[in-house]
């Protein structure tokens, strides 16, 4: 939001005078430049790693549609009359990659739709599956691809999200998307506290940029209202960010497991004896039962699985695990766009008896809204339109950062010294804030920071480099008299 916004003259009208609007206005007019100086270097060192953040957050969001015209030739065929038996796709991706040991299938979800084969493939790296598209109606292997996460990404969106989360470096380029989330919040939440705590002439201002100012105060104008307007979305993209995050994202799995919102999981183990024994991924083929490679039992097929969990209520867009040493078949709905279809079932190999089911009814409060928040973080919780508010909430945090620059740059003590750039609120703000605000904000941002720990350790070294800064302005400044 506003990037080191001076108090403008009274425009407006004017507080009540009652004690109380009274006492509130002394405690933001003590507030205010601290909570400014802390926005104008927050905003200054950290909208570098924002910008790259919101600009491949921006791609990845347009990825989706990208993928399904990029990849059009592995995704979709002409449909047909009749799908053939799940199994006989499943014997035509083994034959076409014999040294892939296949884990998962995901059934075609609606007409025209390839067959997705998911395996373990010296062909990709590892992390990844060896993605067989096959054509559910004729059992011809479209292509192969690589895919990566639950979600199926695909070569094009995978670089994207990498790109996002670790710029391609690994567990060292992920301190830079947690150090960006980590801060995102507090960026955003300040700027809205300087926006709304500013004097003007009209309440529509609050919301609509001033067309007739000049200058920074156009910029200004546009930076607060558009920030007004996206600041719901960029704290919740900062909170569901760290819950994936390295260091933040542990604190955040230890609260929701005491809060007892851990997201549950389908049990497939079998019990003493059952069908499941050996290499379970080998030689799975038709519908029909039948010894598998492998296995010291009999298996009923993926078609007779898919149809026992169907038979159990889990229906519609799915995807099934195979059986590994000591497991069964695990059937889950993939339909995250709401409502929201993720029940689950696990099935016995032997006999094809539904084992357990897990309904997304019964999941957590916690676990639910964890689920939805990182569904929507990612675009897939609502389609189309969950992948363009994401755009457009990226675009215009691109926008805030570019104008928040700009006010920066516009506020240069004198515009003949042409690199001098604008500075901040003077040092010492937090002095003038009472000790009764002023302890339990300390309390505040120490807690804060020991649960987001880069945003703490940044935190500190910022105001390291500021007292060093204060310190040698004032070695010069004696030097000087």
């Amino acid at each position: 939001m506003a990037i080191d916004d001076p108090v403008q003259p009274a425009r407006a009208e004017t507080d009540s005078a009652s004690p109380a609007a009274g006492e509130r206005a002394t405690t933001w007019s003590a507030l205010r430049p601290l909570v400014l100086r802390m926005h104008f270097y927050a905003g200054l060192l950290i909208a570098p790693l924002l910008l790259v953040a919101a600009t491949s957050g921006l791609l990845y969001a347009l990825s989706f549609q990208a993928e399904k015209f990029l990849y059009s030739n592995e995704l979709t065929v002409p449909a047909g009359d009749r799908t053939l038996p799940l199994g006989d796709q499943l014997k035509a991706a083994r034959e076409a990659h014999p040294e892939g040991t296949v884990t998962a299938v995901w059934p075609s979800a609606e007409d025209g739709a390839t067959t997705r084969v998911l395996m373990t493939s010296p062909e990709v790296e590892e992390g990844k599956s060896l993605a067989v598209f096959v054509d559910p109606y004729t059992a011809e292997v479209r292509g192969e691809l690589a895919s990566y996460g639950g979600s199926g990404a695909l070569p094009l969106r995978t670089w994207l999200d990498e790109l996002h989360r670790d710029l391609h470096l690994g567990d060292l380029g992920r301190h830079y998307s947690e150090l960006a989330a980590s801060w995102l919040w507090v960026v955003a939440l300040g700027g809205l506290l300087l926006w709304l705590g500013r004097r003007r002439a009209a309440r529509r201002e609050l919301f609509v940029p001033d067309r007739a100012a000049k200058g920074r105060r156009r910029t200004l104008s546009w930076h607060g209202a558009a920030g007004l307007w996206v600041v719901l979305a960029l704290v919740l993209l900062s909170a569901t960010g760290l819950t994936w995050s390295r260091y933040a994202g542990e604190n955040v799995d230890a609260v929701q497991e005491q809060l007892g919102g851990a997201t549950p999981v389908v049990s497939a183990a079998l019990t003493e004896g059952g069908g499941a024994g050996g290499d379970a991924h080998e030689g799975h083929g038709g519908g029909g039962g039948g010894s598998h490679e492998g296995m010291a039992g009999t298996d009923v097929g993926i078609d007779n699985a898919l149809a026992a969990a169907r038979t159990a209520g889990v229906e519609g867009k799915l995807a099934v695990t195979l059986p590994t040493e000591g497991n069964g078949y695990v059937v889950k709905e993939t339909d995250t766009q709401f409502p929201v279809h993720l029940d689950s079932a696990a099935v016995d190999p032997a006999d094809g008896r539904v084992i357990d089911t897990l309904r997304f009814a019964d999941y957590p409060l916690f676990a639910k809204l964890t689920r939805f928040g990182i569904d929507a973080h990612t675009g897939v919780f609502l389609g189309l339109p969950n992948q363009l508010a994401l755009a457009a909430v990226a675009f215009v945090l691109i926008m805030l950062i570019v104008w928040g620059y700009r006010m920066w740059w516009l506020r240069r003590p004198t515009k003949e010294r042409r690199l001098s750039a604008g500075r901040p609120m003077p040092r010492g703000a937090w002095r003038k804030v009472p000790v009764t605000a002023l302890l339990p904000l300390a309390a505040l941002t120490a807690l804060v920071g020991w649960f987001v720990p880069l945003l703490g350790i940044s935190l500190l070294a910022f105001l390291a480099v500021d007292l060093l800064l204060g310190l040698v302005a004032r070695v010069r400044a004696r030097t000087a008299s």
